[in-house]
């Protein structure tokens, strides 16, 4: 025990408090850094270091903090985009790996967030271009250019989805 400090701790908790404060001079903002696993919530590896923990840079989870196993998955419709050969299908889900998994498709090329009625939005605002009464569309500018303005700034779509399922879990929707 340090006799002369204000709180009687063992010279380990002084040591942990001496880097706790250290810590908080150099980093006032937090220290950005890989996560040592990743987030439970949205699989993110980057994460901000705290003195008093690690928050997921993403979607800020506590590092730690378990989902409730007893909770039922939040429910996150998604219209999503996918590319086969130069035909792009527009449709909708609120399970997109299982959906997907079951498509053909070269290239999944960007999600957006929505339901049925988002879809039908999409299916009428690209009709020019689709395939019957087919979820089908043919390539053309005007889709490509929505698409791309969709992805933007996401590297791959499914961390897109994941932020969504975790600000759906963190709200508790």
């Amino acid at each position: 025990m340090a006799g002369s400090a204000p709180v009687l701790l063992c010279d380990r908790h002084l040591a942990l408090v001496a880097d706790w404060l250290a810590g908080r001079e150099e980093h006032p903002d937090g220290l950005t850094d890989l996560l040592p696993t990743p987030c439970p919530a949205c699989g993110s590896r980057l994460g901000v270091r705290w003195p008093s923990g690690w928050l997921c840079a993403v979607c800020e989870w506590r590092l730690g903090d378990v989902p409730d196993a007893d909770l039922a998955p939040p429910r996150v419709d998604v219209v999503y985009y996918i590319r086969f050969d130069d035909r792009i299908k527009i449709g909708t889900t609120a399970n997109p790996r299982q959906r997907l998994g079951r498509l053909w498709h070269h290239e999944l090329l960007a999600f957006e967030r929505g339901d049925r009625g988002v879809e039908g939005r999409r299916h009428e605002q690209f009709g020019a271009w689709r395939f019957g009464r087919t979820e089908w569309f043919a390539a053309s500018a005007e889709l490509d250019a929505h698409t791309s303005a969709l992805a933007a700034g996401v590297d791959d779509p499914w961390q897109r989805y994941a932020r969504w399922r975790s600000e759906a879990l963190a709200l508790g929707a």
